[in-house]
This record gives C-alpha cells, sequence and structure tokens, in this order.
C-alpha cells in the first residue's frame, strides 16, 4: 500500500489532551472500555507510533474507525497495512483492510449502531464526543474512515 494523497487532519484539542493519560493506564493493562492501543510504523520515519483507540469487537470480527476523518493514525494504517493492537497487556499482530463506501456505510448502520444502543448512553455519548449521528448513518459514514482487522498468524 502506498501512503494517501490527503492531508492528514488534526485531532480535536481534549483529544491530544486525553490520549497520553489514556494510553499510559491502557499500557499498564487497566481496562478502559472498548479502549486498546493501537501501534503503526510511521509512514514517513518508519518509527513505531502508538495511541489509544476503540476497537469495536463483534462476533469475532474487529474494526477500527477515525471519528474526526484523516487523522495521522488513519494515513499511516492505511500505508502499512499491518499493526500492533495491546489489549489489556495483550499484544496481538493484525492487518488492516480500509473498508469501502458501502462496507463504511454498513458498518454504521450494523455493527456500531448496535453497539453503541447496547451500551449505557452509547448512542448519546458518540453524538456528543464524536459528533456523530448513528441515527443517519449515511452522513455518518461521511469521511470517516474505518478498517477491519484480522489477526496475523
Amino acid at each position: 500500500m502506498t501512503s494517501s494523497p490527503r492531508t492528514a487532519v488534526p485531532a480535536p484539542r481534549w483529544v491530544t489532551v486525553f490520549n497520553p493519560i489514556a494510553k499510559t493506564l491502557l499500557g499498564a493493562g487497566v481496562p478502559l472500555g472498548y479502549n486498546a492501543l493501537l501501534t503503526i510504523r510511521g509512514r514517513k520515519s518508519g518509527v513505531p507510533r502508538t495511541t489509544p483507540i476503540a476497537i469495536i469487537d463483534v462476533d469475532g470480527r474487529r474494526w477500527v474507525w477515525a471519528p474526526f476523518g484523516e487523522v495521522h493514525w488513519v494515513q499511516n494504517l492505511r500505508a502499512a497495512g499491518r499493526a500492533t493492537i495491546t489489549i489489556r497487556g495483550r499484544t496481538e499482530d493484525v492487518r488492516a483492510t480500509e473498508l469501502d463506501d458501502s462496507e463504511r456505510l454498513a458498518f454504521f448502520r450494523d455493527v456500531l449502531r448496535r453497539v453503541a444502543h447496547d451500551m449505557p448512553l452509547g448512542i448519546q455519548s458518540i453524538k456528543l464526543v464524536d459528533r456523530v449521528d448513528l441515527d443517519d448513518p449515511t452522513t455518518a459514514a461521511e469521511g470517516r474512515p474505518v478498517f477491519e482487522l484480522t489477526r496475523v498468524a
């Protein structure tokens, strides 16, 4: 895979403040809901970059999504096609496959919406924190990359 020609956008300020805290806690094995650590080689530097991210796990399939669009981890994952995830102190190498438009719409409509409905205040939290309205999956899917993660044997 090659690097994306798209320009990376900055994450909201609160994310840059919260991420170091979440990274420390997750690195120590503290469970934080769906959150885990995603480590990807930088697309330009080759240096491993680690970020906390929600991993959606349903029926043995796993996805990561980018509520804020073309952030740096998205471009790194797209370029590398592989990553390491760390969940409660356990690491696993994964292959990342970006979903196309129709698959991404199905993810928001059929997977993420269902997961959010099963969480206390899930729909409201995603709407408030991520600024994503899961009751409108077509709009939710626009400009928000989603990757399916599969274990590398």
